[in-house]
Formats: C-alpha cells, sequence, structure tokens
C-alpha cells in the first residue's frame, strides 16, 4: 500500500518544524503531533468545545492536531493550540477568556513542551 502524505505546503512545513524541534528539544510530544497532523485530513481529530469542558481544567495548555468545532459550551479559561478553529469555537474559548494559538505559536513560546498535553 502506498503511504500519503500532506500535499498542503504550509501544513508540511508545520510538520517538519515540529520534527526538528523534537529532536532539538528532546520533546516526545512534537514527535507525535507531526505524526497525528501527517495523517489524512478524515483521520485527524475533531474536538467540540463540549469535549474541551469535559475534559480540561481551569488554565490548561491543551493540544489539538486537528480541527476544534464550536458545539457544546465552556466555562474555564484554556489555553487551546488547534490546526484550525471554527469561528463559533474561536469565540467561545475567548468568551471563556481562554486563549485560542496555531500550532506554530505555541510551538515558539513553548519549545520544550512542558504542561502540554493532547486532546483527541
Amino acid at each position: 500500500m502506498r503511504k500519503t502524505r500532506t500535499t498542503n505546503p504550509e501544513f508540511a512545513g508545520i510538520i517538519r518544524t515540529l520534527r526538528k524541534k523534537s529532536q532539538e528539544h528532546e520533546a516526545k510530544i512534537w514527535r507525535e503531533i507531526a505524526d497525528r497532523l501527517a495523517r489524512s485530513r478524515q483521520r485527524r481529530a475533531t474536538v467540540n468545545v463540549s469535549q474541551l469542558s469535559r475534559h480540561t481544567r481551569d488554565g490548561e495548555t491543551i493540544i489539538i492536531p486537528g480541527k476544534v468545532l464550536g458545539s457544546g459550551e465552556i466555562d474555564h479559561p484554556v489555553k487551546v493550540a488547534a490546526s484550525a478553529f471554527s469561528e463559533k469555537a474561536k469565540s467561545k474559548i475567548l468568551g471563556a477568556k481562554g486563549k485560542c494559538l496555531s500550532i506554530q505559536e505555541l510551538l515558539e513560546k513553548n519549545p520544550e513542551g512542558k504542561s502540554v498535553r493532547i486532546l483527541e
């Protein structure tokens, strides 16, 4: 079976950067995120705001290797990094005093990957 890979050049660049930072800082989390992002788009994670609310605590940093959708409500602030956000999800997270980041922004702010949890 032929192995597929992403054809989006921006996405491919992010995956390369994640793998490079994983080796530089010996942070396994970035390698894991790169592997999950390298999957086909259909196999990437989609997480609703209600799942964020149920599975996170106040002030936690979460990374989602996929898209965040706006179904549900969140009542506590969390820092969420994902490859994409729906407009509704972004407004709900920001309304709860949380932050929405791209994966690359989180990588720049926290190259060691400390205190970051993957939610899928």
